[in-house]
């Protein structure tokens, strides 16, 4: 692939990223990931299969949906990300511990990044530029 190639895909995505809360989507699809990996561990490692068994497939199951509509649907990122944290915390009772704590977290901070993601806001400076500015007024 050549270079100039590269580098607008790499703009493309940039700009697809920056146009939603990618890092909650993903954080959330992670977390529910690797519940689902704790759950196909061997019984020596897991704990519980937990209530009714079902439920423990079932909610890690619905985060990493989840996860993927935050990405590729960002226009309801808040009724995503609300359900996100139900069903997240709901893996706490039925999926080991939410994965050993691993997938609870990265669940709960990835619907708060989702939730807390502001379409219209503009970029921020950095304290250098700031200072450039600052200095050339």
């Amino acid at each position: 692939m050549p270079e100039r190639a590269r580098r607008e895909a790499r703009a493309a995505f940039r700009d697809w990223r920056g146009r939603r809360p990618f890092w909650g989507g993903l954080l959330l699809a992670l977390g529910g990931a690797e519940i689902l990996l704790t759950e196909k561990a061997s019984l020596k490692v897991v704990m519980h299969i937990g209530m009714q068994g079902l439920a423990g497939y079932l909610l890690p199951t619905l985060m990493v949906l989840l996860g993927l509509l935050i990405l590729f649907n960002p226009a309801q990122r808040l009724f995503y990300s609300l359900a996100g944290v139900l069903v997240t915390l709901g893996t706490w009772l039925t999926s080991n511990l939410g994965g050993f704590f691993i997938g609870l977290l990265l669940g709960v901070v990835g619907c708060c990044l989702a939730f807390g993601w502001l379409p219209d806001q503009e970029a921020r400076v950095s304290r250098r530029q700031r200072r450039r500015e600052r200095a050339r007024a």
